[in-house]
């Protein structure tokens, strides 16, 4: 299999994007890379005596900037390393598409350039996240901000195509959908939110459970979460910025809060550690733009190189499970029912 890597797009590239790719071609012997960049940045990172059957480098000074206004540079910068990672799955010669960089831009390079199954409306962004206090359990949240305004049935294509994903690269046999609203009663909501319970509850190929609250997101009580973008983004958000809050509190009140403080935090230092571990959820991967003919994969801007390898090592999983197959053919057949 082949990935597609954007290496000049995060805030720490290429050196972060080249290292953890570095890490993944040790462990992992049936990936490709092609890098897409700057050749002059990005050789002296692999070093002299990298494996060229398995990295190859598509040399090109231009990229696309975190600041860049996203269709215009996707259409501008034909040449920037996203768009010729793009077109190179377009193409065939790439299984997946890979970036840490500017997100507007991987939306409008993964919709005009590899395109959408057909079917599928609007793709959604699909971060991966930890249910907290149960080891290697994850649940997925669609979506995350690639669809600011949605109609029912984008939600309801959400509830689906998470589904699948949860069923065929989680692991998930029946996955449980969940819709995020304000009240787990059934009558509970906006007209949108009430629109989207009935044609999730009316779908027999979903497992759907009803309504769950922001407040239970972690608690591993539903496998898809489904929203629109807009509240999407703002939740996972602020997800982020009170996972970062909390521990720079509990760390200041350890450093302000005299002897014993210091002592004890030495004591749980370690847990504190395993906390931070949990709560960051770049470990699992990435956020999958899906709904389109190939995997794309966005990772955080300030992605590390841990980041960038667990992100190569869930493309390879999407990938190895054929789940873009199976969805194709599901909406495939949706279509000729409709028609007929």
């Amino acid at each position: 299999m082949k990935i597609a890597v954007d290496a000049m797009g995060g805030d720490h590239a290429p050196q972060a994007i080249i290292e953890g790719i570095l890490r993944a071609e040790k462990e992992f012997n049936d990936v490709q890379y092609i890098l897409y960049g700057d050749g002059e940045q990005i050789k002296p990172l692999l070093g002299e005596n990298y494996n060229t059957d398995k990295i190859k480098i598509v040399h090109t000074d231009e990229k696309i900037n975190s600041d860049d206004e996203p269709v215009r540079a996707v259409r501008s910068k034909r040449n920037a390393s996203m768009v010729l990672a793009a077109r190179a799955v377009k193409n065939g010669e790439a299984d997946a598409l890979f970036s840490a960089g500017n997100t507007g831009a991987l939306l409008t390079a993964g919709l005009l350039i590899i395109g959408r199954i057909k079917g599928i409306d609007r793709p959604g962004l699909m971060p991966i996240l930890p249910v907290i206090g149960k080891e290697n359990e994850l649940f997925v949240l669609m979506d995350a901000g690639a669809n600011a305004d949605s109609k029912p049935e984008n939600l309801h294509q959400f509830g689906v195509l998470g589904s699948y994903y949860a069923k065929f690269v989680i692991g998930k046999e029946s996955p449980r959908v969940a819709l995020l609203n304000n009240g787990s009663e059934a009558g509970k909501g906006s007209e949108l939110s009430k629109a989207v319970y009935e044609k999730l509850e009316q779908d027999p190929s979903l497992n759907f459970i009803g309504n769950i609250e922001a407040r239970e997101l972690f608690a591993g009580d539903a496998d898809v979460i489904v929203t629109d973008g807009f509240t999407g983004n703002a939740v996972l958000k602020t997800i982020e910025g009170t996972a970062l809050t909390i521990m720079k509190l509990m760390k200041n009140s350890i450093l302000n809060g005299g002897l014993k403080s210091k002592v004890g935090g030495l004591l749980i230092k370690d847990a504190l550690g395993n906390v931070k571990d949990t709560m960051d959820y770049s470990k699992h991967g990435g956020a999958v733009l899906f709904g389109l003919r190939a995997p794309v994969v966005k990772t955080h801007g300030s992605a590390d190189k841990t980041a960038v390898y667990h992100t190569i090592k869930q493309i390879r999983n999407i990938i190895s499970s054929h789940v873009i197959e199976d969805l194709v053919e599901h909406f495939e057949k949706q279509n000729q029912e409709t028609a007929q």
